[in-house]
């Protein structure tokens, strides 16, 4: 019996265990309902994530960009925070800002763009764009070059610098990060061909009855990046400026344009011409290669390679028959085939445009022009950006070009000579001329007019106007008058005394026996002289009086 008192019943037990476990799952299972049902409400709200990296131009020229994108202007009439903009942290290296793209209404956001500046192509600045590129980033990211008009001869040297960089971080990324960027270039080469969508979400047409899209074209997409890649060509409106001073015309800016769209079509690349105070397609571009497209207006993305000025080349639409058509005489496969040269260059360039890698001016004139015929050495023969550089000139570097420095050169600052190294070479040079000058003309030459006359023959030719000394010939144009010397009126009579005075003392010193003697022969000739051309004189006044 003691056994018995020990039973108790399992069931009871092993129910109420049963129960309360069917409780909690019950609450577990509620409990991950709402958490889900939060979390789709939550991700339903969160706002797409895009990225822009901003390379080039200056702190000014970045904060303009970033305006016409974010359209501030009419933010500024919408918004009642608008004091609460975001700024632009773009003075030191790796800038930074963010703006959200609205609809066409003004009211819903799209997505929020987080925009990334830097404004040197220094390797030194590789590590801060690392960071940037991750697989979740890149499906959601594009790169923009910014060039500008009011310096195009540097066009090329400037894309090749930033392609370079670009080319140093991303072969530096993860395998998971290659792996994501091919599948994103896939994707935008295959956009708009044989179907699908374009970049701007509208419809591509077929261009086959099989609906297989076209393989690329001779040049396209021979160096894809990994991320789509837009250059904007800032200030168009310099491009006038061009055309008035430094004596453009067509022909050089279809060259420009063709250098840039041969190039940019072996990337993939998109490209726009924009003016600050001009609506552009520039929102639409951006916008479109990011992905965001408006709910309730379609803005499709239109083509125009017509108007210089607003020039827009979307990706995948260009090629090599395209860029012909523009001006005849471009050898478009040369300069393609060249620009694979220019990218097997070594990162960073001995030297880019006379300056130091740090982007800092050399110091001496004369190591200027040493440094800048090593640049041009270091440039492979054939280039795209010698052959760019010497179609599309610097006009400013004529001075220099003159002096015999090359037009790659754009060191604008030159260092004056020392002043006394520059009297130096001047005084040789002085005494060089003097030299020669008294080889010619004889030392006494330039001390002639302080000597007497010299003796006049007499003979018929004495007289004559062509033999005579100078002081006889300027004394024909003296006719009888008077002249007023000092207050003085002084006779022609006078002034023959006056001058044979001169002569007799203008050499040696009077008083001496040989001199005198010498003296007076001349001043007898020369008052014979001078008496019989006042009587000529004399007569003409007197016949004419008659």
């Amino acid at each position: 019996m003691a056994g018995n008192t020990n039973r108790y019943s399992s069931y009871t037990t092993a129910s109420v265990g049963s129960g309360s476990d069917g409780k909690n799952g019950e609450k577990a299972e509620k409990k991950d309902l709402w958490s889900s049902m939060l979390d789709g409400v939550a991700s339903a709200k969160r706002l797409p994530e895009k990225n822009i990296i901003l390379l080039g131009g200056t702190v000014d020229s970045q904060r303009e960009f970033f305006e016409s994108l974010s359209n501030n202007e009419l933010r500024r009439t919408l918004d009642r925070n608008a004091s609460r903009m975001p700024p632009v942290a773009n003075s030191f290296a790796l800038g930074y800002t963010y703006y959200d793209v609205l609809d066409a209404d003004q009211e819903d956001t799209l997505a929020r763009i987080s925009l990334y500046t830097l404004t040197n192509p220094s390797p030194s600045f590789a590590s801060l764009l690392k960071p940037l590129l991750t697989p979740q980033t890149i499906p959601n990211t594009l790169i923009v070059i910014l060039l500008d008009w009011s310096q195009p001869w540097k066009w090329m040297r400037q894309l090749r610098e930033w392609i370079l960089l670009l080319r140093t971080v991303l072969i530096s990324l993860s395998h998971e990060c290659m792996a994501t960027m091919e599948e994103v270039m896939l994707s935008w080469r295959d956009r708009g061909r044989g179907g699908g969508t374009n970049l701007d979400g509208t419809t591509a047409l077929p261009v086959a009855d099989d609906g297989v899209a076209l393989p690329p074209g001779p040049g396209e997409w021979e160096d894809a990046l990994g991320i789509p890649l837009c250059v904007v060509a800032q200030n168009a409106e310099k491009m006038e400026y061009l055309e008035k001073t430094q004596s453009w015309k067509e022909e050089e800016f279809d060259v420009v344009l063709q250098f840039m769209r041969t190039v940019l079509l072996r990337h993939g690349a998109s490209l726009i011409y924009t003016t600050p105070s001009l609506p552009s397609q520039l929102p639409s571009l951006i916008h479109s290669s990011l992905g965001i497209h408006s709910l309730l207006k379609k803005q499709p993305l239109k083509h125009n390679v017509i108007d210089r000025d607003k020039i827009v080349v979307p990706p995948n639409w260009d090629s090599w028959g395209k860029i012909r058509v523009l001006r005849e005489g471009f050898d478009v496969e040369r300069v393609s085939n060249a620009w694979t040269a220019d990218l097997d260059q070594p990162f960073p360039h001995p030297q880019s445009n006379g300056n130091t890698s740090n982007g800092e001016p050399n110091g001496e004139s004369g190591e200027a022009v040493h440094d800048q015929e090593e640049e041009d050495d270091d440039d492979p023969q054939g280039s795209t950006v010698r052959l760019y550089e010497l179609s599309v000139q610097d006009p400013t570097m004529d001075a220099l070009q003159l002096a015999g420095r090359d037009t790659h050169s754009t060191e604008l600052e030159v260092k004056s000579e020392d002043t006394q190294a520059f009297l130096g070479k001047q005084l040789k040079q002085l005494e060089t001329f003097k030299k020669q000058h008294d080889e010619t003309f004889g030392q006494d030459f330039g001390s002639s007019r302080n000597k007497p006359f010299k003796k006049i023959e007499e003979d018929e030719g004495a007289l004559d106007p062509y033999t005579r000394p100078t002081e006889a010939k300027v004394l024909e144009h003296i006719g009888p008058v008077q002249f007023n010397m000092g207050g003085i009126q002084v006779d022609a009579d006078d002034m023959v005394q006056r001058l044979k005075d001169r002569q007799a003392y203008g050499t040696s010193e009077p008083g001496s026996p040989t001199d005198e003697v010498g003296a007076e022969a001349n001043a007898q000739m020369d008052t014979e002289n001078l008496q019989a051309f006042f009587q000529g004189l004399m007569n003409r006044k007197s016949g004419t009086g008659k």
